[in-house]
């Protein structure tokens, strides 16, 4: 196998993904998949995909490239830089046909087996360049979970604008329990751009994991939304057929809309200006109204105060109605 130190390679059009090639003793030549990003907190992100990677390839070698190294350029100007080499396997069709890909899916999480019997991983993974709270080992799923869309709800806080109804109803769903369940390795960010068919032997696989021992349900949290094509009923139908919805099984909406979360309000954080965090923002209502109807009627009985009781929307819609007002009277003068 031949190292790179100079970053290069043939590129994939719109992103940092190249092919190398490494000539052995024999003469063969052999195609690696070369992964090159930018910026310090980019070695969190290489580093916990070459561990997720290399967690999901022990488990199903068949269902994720092998990745064979990770590391820091050395002697490049400018910000530092991060490259992940791995088996190259060519991308087909995305996402896979659902019936073949979400039997390999749940075989993963069926023959998964946490390392401490705990949930958790032990080093930190990203959903895109976004850290995770998975470097711990927790006895209790709905403890870890809970810690991990805390952390995703505080970033949430510090980045986004204030909104008082928003950060109620998250509060509301966080103080809500669950139930005992079998930790099981998720890739942790399977959308249709992290999945593919083998062009060489028309099989699904998964890549670019965000790993940790969870709940196998969480892992189906990400296909709710219809931005998604993976959405579609026929992955959902497919999956539980061979790993069938835990109990109590009327739940399993709710435990989805829950999971979900975690990967929206990410999604939200990662896409400023998108309408991510409205839909995070009906989620959560949702949620509140099935596991808490009652706290919900009381906080809307609250007075009002302030535009931070205001989704960011209502108040720029305000804002502009005020200045065409303001621009009304100024002619009618």
């Amino acid at each position: 196998m031949a190292a790179r130190t100079d970053g290069l390679g043939k590129a994939f059009a719109g992103g940092n993904f190249e092919l190398d090639e490494a000539c052995l003793k024999s003469g063969e030549m052999i195609t690696y998949f070369l992964k090159v990003t930018t910026g310090e907190c980019d070695r969190e992100m290489i580093e916990g995909q070459l561990e997720s990677d290399k967690a999901i390839h022990e488990v199903s070698p068949f269902f994720c490239p092998e990745p064979l190294a990770w590391g820091k350029y050395t002697f490049t100007p400018g910000p530092d830089q991060y490259f992940l080499l791995a088996q190259f396997r060519e991308v087909g069709q995305q996402p896979p046909e659902p019936l073949l890909f979400a039997a390999r899916l749940a075989d993963l999480h069926k023959r998964s087996v946490s390392p401490t019997g705990k949930f958790g991983f032990h080093t930190t993974t990203c959903h895109s360049k976004s850290p995770q709270l998975t470097d711990l080992w927790g006895d209790s799923w709905e403890v870890l979970y809970r810690k991990q869309l805390a952390h995703v709800f505080e970033q949430d806080r510090q980045k986004q604008p204030a909104w008082d109804e928003y950060e109620f109803y998250a509060d509301l769903v966080l103080d809500n329990e669950g139930r005992s369940i079998k930790p099981c390795l998720v890739h942790g960010n399977v959308w249709d751009g992290n999945t593919a068919t083998d062009v060489e032997t028309g099989k699904p696989f998964t890549f670019d994991g965000s790993a940790f021992y969870a709940h196998n349900e969480y892992e189906l949290g990400n296909w709710r939304t219809s931005r998604h094509r993976l959405s579609g009923k026929t992955y959902i139908r497919t999956y539980k057929r061979h790993f069938p919805a835990n109990e109590p099984e009327e739940d399993w909406d709710s435990r989805n809309l829950l999971y979900s979360l975690r990967f929206n309000v990410t999604a939200a954080l990662l896409i400023p200006g998108s309408n991510y965090r409205q839909y995070v923002f009906e989620d959560l209502k949702e949620l509140c109204k099935r596991i808490c109807p009652d706290e919900m009627k009381l906080f809307a009985k609250r007075p009002a105060v302030g535009d931070s009781a205001k989704s960011p929307n209502e108040s720029e819609e305000d804002e502009e109605e005020t200045e065409e007002e303001e621009e009304e009277e100024e002619e009618e003068d």
